[in-house]
């Protein structure tokens, strides 16, 4: 039923070679040039589905849409009330149907190659950082190179991102000044060359759509697709994450576009990582922080969608979510700024580049060594370089910059092209090389790939369901089920705040009968569990004899819970309820101790104390008879801020970068634990100390600044000092103290701005996110005027000779 061909011959997938001749590639296509070519008797279109029936009149798909309601904190519930039966079993026939259509479908995923059919597309990935540069020149030598005499292996679809697009610069960083216009102009010239007339024949079958494009800052990405395959796009979606200036600015990140082509889903990436030589572990935390941050909510079609296709995972949670890893194929190119390990000197590996030698430099090559050590893109794969260095050139010429007046940089394969596959047979790379435009200090960089496309055969699917069903039923017809547990009760001990700590619980079927089980919400409640717990899987299905299944508890304290514990609301105590459908419910504990942390509490109550905060008792009876029962403050700011802000006076005013890196989560880690326990601070660098100053500032439960002292009137010249004068009027004095100190430390960094690269107008956002803030983001009009107008005000207080 398979539909893969080598030379005419079907043949199982199981036994597909791992790599296929370009030749055998070729003859495999199933349509090239825009003209479908039907093999072996196969429609041109794939046919469109049909739902698996599971009764006469009713799809297993409306069973999962209709009455389907989801329990915030996780799990599922449904409309119709659990039935309790006299010898204390208690059964929901809808949940149970829910959680049996869930194991169906994902065995039908399991079998996916029995009713699909494969067909090779071409698809091109070309990168550039352009420097803010091109105007005219033609693009055809880089986006067009490799389609052959009269277009026959012009490919399917196009990604093209840009890098730089505009200037990096403050005004460009802050405001989308040039962008959008950078942008479009791009976007023309792109469509111009795919689509000239020396290219298309002006054959409309051969011609260009823009399917997406999006950009941010400097970043630009636009994905084109041949017109007949127009029909066969769908859930097309964009996203972006900016990861520059205090770790969420756009000078540095990614934008990315994800869509389903036929019946396989692509995702592509353009990043922009950080620069310098030196900072690797920039990099790598840039690649981390895009790759957990975007996301898509790719809508409740496209999660039926995925139902259909055998995926639950969207319906089971209640999400629409979606991350890069989730896609069958998955792009990442761009600028990563990967250089020559610095084992090699700067004449190295200019010598090496010049003369090609190649070897040396890729067994240098940071990127291909982080990936070899498994600390970033784990599980990515990149083909072999064979170019020279892309980067750094003399803008209009073939050579290395090597001017006098230059700054005299070490060559590095800066722009790359990798991919991740859930099947790794079915992307084959055919190039990677480099284009020799000269305009930019970049060089492009292209790639070319065959991917097979996947298309579902109804009639096939059909056969498989019943053969699944068949085997459940085997089952089904049997008794009762029994699990056993390995435990009830969890005891984490102490936790920490900002740390995830897991423990896990495993279910074993000890029954004759399938096992059904799920977590509810205790009497009265709607969630499974408390917001500092998160408990994966939240319903399951064990059939006798497979494997046991591992319920994973993970505590997490963030703001939100460390005031709540802090003030008394809340304590690290609480029971799950495991429910066995059609059988008892088990009771499970959880309990933790929370490591008292200076992160999360309010200003006024640091200054209470000059002890170390872990020894403050949580408990206020306690709390009293160690301190008595009239506390005042003893303290003018707290203590924890004045270590934070000392260490980088003393240390770091003259660090390049200063707030604008992301600090090393260890040396975070270890900086809070010794804020909490009064200990010296360990060895660290200046980013990770000016983290947690922002992420200590920007944690306390209450503001510096009131909400209600923010502008409600549009700030200006005239009335500038004398609002500023109001707003330190109305500050608590604690939060007058602390704000008078906080723009005292920044305006101590202003006069060391030549080597921290900090602005005043840098300086005033940051004022504005830990002051003002606290890092929530309102995106209301309301909310946007008084942050504009904080940042005047912060903007003159920076710049005034007094408060």
């Amino acid at each position: 039923s398979t539909r893969v061909v080598y030379d005419n011959a079907p043949i199982n997938p199981q036994q597909q070679p791992q790599q296929q001749p370009q030749q055998q590639m070729q003859q495999q296509q199933y349509y090239h040039s825009g003209q479908q070519q039907p093999v072996n008797n196969a429609p041109a279109a794939a046919p469109s589905y049909r739902p698996i029936q599971t009764h006469p009149t009713q799809s297993v798909a409306s069973n999962v849409s209709k009455n389907s309601e989801v329990i915030p904190g996780g799990g599922i519930i449904s409309t119709a009330a659990d039935e309790e039966f006299e010898d204390g079993r208690i059964r929901n026939a809808e949940a149970a149907t829910k959680i049996r259509d869930a194991w169906i479908y994902t065995q039908i995923s399991a079998r996916a190659k029995e009713f699909t059919q494969y067909r090779n597309v071409r698809i091109f990935l070309g990168t550039w950082n352009v420097n803010a540069k091109g105007k005219d020149e033609p693009l055809d030598s880089w986006l067009c190179a490799d389609w052959g005499m009269h277009g026959e292996n012009a490919p399917d679809i196009v990604a093209v991102g840009l890098q730089e697009m505009v200037d990096l610069n403050a005004v460009n960083v802050a405001v989308d000044n040039k962008s959008s216009q950078k942008s479009q102009h791009w976007v023309e010239r792109i469509r111009t060359t795919l689509n000239a007339r020396k290219n298309s024949n002006n054959d409309p079958n051969r011609a260009y759509i823009l399917e997406e494009s999006k950009y941010m800052v400097g970043l630009m990405l636009c994905v084109f697709v041949k017109a007949p395959h127009k029909g066969r796009v769908k859930t097309v979606h964009s996203g972006s994450v900016g990861v520059g200036v205090m770790g969420m600015m756009g000078n540095k990140g990614g934008v990315s576009v994800r869509l389903q082509f036929y019946d396989s889903t692509i995702c592509i990436v353009n990043s922009h990582l950080a620069a310098h030589r030196e900072n690797v572990a920039g990099r790598n935390a840039d690649f981390h922080n895009i790759h957990s941050k975007m996301e898509y909510d790719i809508g409740s079609e496209a999660v039926k969608q995925s139902i259909q296709n055998g995926s639950l995972s969207q319906w089971a949670s209640g999400s629409q979510t979606i991350g890069l890893a989730d896609h069958d194929i998955a792009f990442w190119m761009g600028d990563l700024n990967y250089r020559i390990d610095e084992s090699l000197t700067t004449e190295e590996v200019l010598n090496l580049s010049q003369k090609g030698m190649l070897d040396k430099l890729r067994d240098n090559d940071q990127l291909n060594n982080e990936r070899s050590e498994g600390t970033v893109f784990q599980d990515w794969e990149e083909g072999q370089i064979n170019f020279l260095p892309t980067y750094k050139y003399q803008p209009g010429t073939d050579l290395y910059e090597q001017r006098p007046e230059k700054k005299l940089r070490a060559p590095a394969w800066c722009d790359r092209v990798l991919w991740l596959t859930q099947d790794p047979s079915s992307l084959k790379q055919i190039s990677y090389t480099r284009s020799e435009l000269n305009v930019s200090d970049h060089k492009p960089v292209m790639s070319t790939f065959i991917a097979t496309i996947k298309d579902v055969i109804e009639i096939e699917r059909e056969k498989v369901y019943q053969s699944v069903m068949k085997c459940l039923d085997e089952y089904e017809n049997q008794s009762l089920p029994m699990v056993g547990l390995d435990r009830t009760e969890l005891d984490f001990g102490e936790v920490r705040y900002g740390r995830t700590k897991t423990m896990p619980i495993r279910i074993t079927n000890t029954g004759k009968v399938v096992a059904q089980f799920r977590l509810v919400p205790k009497l009265d409640e709607s969630n499974v569990c408390k917001p500092w717990l998160r408990v994966l899987p939240t319903y399951g299905m064990i059939i006798p004899g497979d494997k046991e299944t591992t319920l994973n508890f993970t505590i997490n304290i963030n703001n939100e819970i460390a005031s709540a514990l802090n003030s008394g609301r809340e304590v690290l105590e609480d029971i799950i309820i495991l429910r066995l459908e059609n059988g008892r419910d088990y009771y499970l504990t959880v309990k933790a101790k929370y490591g008292r942390s200076c992160f999360g509490m309010a200003a006024d109550e640091l200054v209470l104390y000059n002890d170390p905060i872990r020894t403050v008792p949580l408990d206020p009876i306690k709390r009293v008879e160690k301190y008595g029962p009239d506390q005042t403050s003893v303290l003018c700011i707290p203590k924890e801020l004045w270590r934070i802000v000392d260490a980088i006076y003393g240390k770091g005013l003259h660090e390049r970068d200063l707030f604008s890196i992301s600090g090393y989560a260890e040396e975070i880690n270890a900086i809070r634990e010794s804020l909490d326990t009064g200990e010296q601070f360990g060895s660290f660098r200046i980013h990770s100390m000016a983290d947690v100053l922002v992420s200590f500032l920007t944690s306390l439960s209450a503001t510096i600044v009131p909400p209600n002292l923010l502008p409600t009137m549009e700030i200006d010249v005239q009335n500038l000092q004398s609002y500023a004068r109001v707003l330190l009027n109305g500050l608590p004095p604690i939060h007058y103290n602390i704000f008078v100190y906080m723009i005292s430390f920044f305006r101590e960094c202003l006069l060391h701005q030549q080597s921290n690269q900090l602005t005043t107008v840098k300086l005033a956002r940051i004022c504005v996110t830990c002051l003002v803030t606290g890092g929530k983001m309102d995106d209301s009009k309301q909310a946007n005027q008084r942050r504009n107008a904080m940042h005047l005000l912060m903007i003159h207080f920076l710049e005034s000779s007094s408060i």
